[in-house]
């Protein structure tokens, strides 16, 4: 899996306005920016990004995905 690869299946199933994808092919990192993530917890976040993934998180095409997710707004506060 590339990053390339990684960062389209996300923004295929959650409207993103900013995504990062950082890894080595099996860990990965990311940071994600998306107005989906309004009013949820941390976990519901993870949860939806995963969501995206599908089965790849089981079958092991994607090992290890570590995120920091951000709602436009929070996204804005962390750029000044």
């Amino acid at each position: 899996m590339t990053a390339d690869e990684l960062r389209s299946l996300i923004t295929a199933g959650l409207p993103c306005e900013h995504i990062t994808m950082e890894g080595d092919g099996r860990h990965w990192f990311a940071t994600i920016v998306s107005p989906s993530f309004e009013g949820k917890r941390l976990i519901q976040r993870h949860q939806l990004v995963y969501a995206t993934l599908g089965d790849r998180m089981k079958t092991d095409e994607v090992h290890a995905l570590s995120m920091k997710t951000f709602t436009p707004a929070e996204w804005a506060a962390a750029q000044d």
